[in-house]
């Protein structure tokens, strides 16, 4: 089979299209043929040699999501049958034209969604319900403040708030990507200059505060994220793509009796991702069936472009996923 293998650690330019060995699915996993997959800032840190795959995954060949077809069963498999359609996470591997997966880490597209919206949505999706709602206990009323919202995670926490009744909250650096957010679930907007936003915040809630942060940014925010929580607030850190240490108040976090929490989804044991994956398909999916949430795609590009999706997503001028179709 075709694969994007990383050659060496470095820039877009080390990303190379060759023949690998197609995988071979063992008991209680199957092997999907990847029609799409997309872009997450992981695989950006994995090309560069700063986040290595699970020992279980691909160790040369970058991707964390993917749509496509069951073409091949391993013993023991009862959940999926040749020929669904289906999408889901991985550990690694998605750029490839096959990868084999636990049969249980699946969900089944609905139908009318093409398999390029499809691999839009499970990296996105999941890690935003799995952050705010399954851990952050986001409900209906309350308020979020979602950092980085043109994001492919953030435009997708922002339509999950919408379908459960929360408000929504989202900060970015520029202007455009507020505008754009609003038509997926965005009530009001901040424009974060400076890496500033809290007294805005707290002007948008009558002073009260977000009840829950979804920071996808990290660094300098969580300071800003502990002045404007709510009593009794949650703060999510997804990313560190704002800097991987924060001095903050210890103060803010103690009077608020507020609550600090890390999440990752590429490293949980298995038993935790099946977990999440059901999850994702008893609540997320029937919402995409219902064209209650979508995949927000900025761009579509083949496999062998990889490199160009790579540095398009690194210059941070996308809206949502950038896709490649296999």
């Amino acid at each position: 089979m075709r694969a994007i293998v990383i050659a060496r650690f470095g820039g877009p330019e080390v990303l190379e299209l060759r023949d690998v060995p197609t995988p071979e699915p063992s008991r209680g996993e199957v092997r999907v043929r990847i029609r799409a997959t997309a872009i997450n800032r992981a695989d950006l840190l994995q090309r560069m040699g700063f986040y290595p795959p699970p020992a279980d995954a691909p160790q040369d060949i970058p991707g964390l999501e993917f749509a496509g077809e069951v073409e091949a069963l391993g013993p023991g498999v009862a959940d999926v049958a040749l020929g669904d359609r289906v999408f889901g996470l991985a550990g690694g591997g998605t750029y490839a034209e096959a990868i084999v997966v636990h049969a249980r880490t699946l969900a089944k597209i609905p139908q009318g969604i093409s398999f390029t919206a499809a691999a839009a949505i499970p990296e996105a999706f999941i890690t935003a319900y799995d952050a705010m709602v399954s851990q952050g206990a986001l409900a209906s009323g309350e308020v979020v403040l979602v950092h980085a919202v043109g994001s492919g995670v953030g435009t997708a926490a922002v339509q999950i708030a919408r379908a459960i009744g929360a408000r929504a909250i989202g900060t970015s650096r520029t202007a455009d990507k507020l505008e754009r957010a609003r038509a997926f679930g965005m009530v009001d907007g901040i424009l974060a200059e400076g890496g500033k936003f809290a007294s805005k915040v707290l002007d948008l809630t009558g002073a009260r505060g977000a009840d829950v942060v979804l920071d996808l940014v990290g660094g300098g925010y969580l300071a800003e994220d502990l002045a404007c929580i709510a009593p009794g607030g949650r703060i999510a850190v997804v990313s560190m793509a704002g800097g991987a240490t924060a001095d903050i108040p210890l103060g803010p976090l103690m009077t608020r009796r507020a609550r600090i929490f890390g999440t990752v989804l590429r490293s949980r044991p298995l038993e935790e991702k099946i977990a999440a994956a059901r999850v994702f398909a008893r609540h997320i999916v029937p919402l995409v069936a219902q064209g209650a949430v979508a995949a927000v795609v900025d761009r579509v590009l083949p496999l062998d472009q990889a490199p160009a999706a790579h540095a398009c997503v690194a210059q941070n001028d996308s809206f949502g996923k950038v896709v490649l179709e296999v």
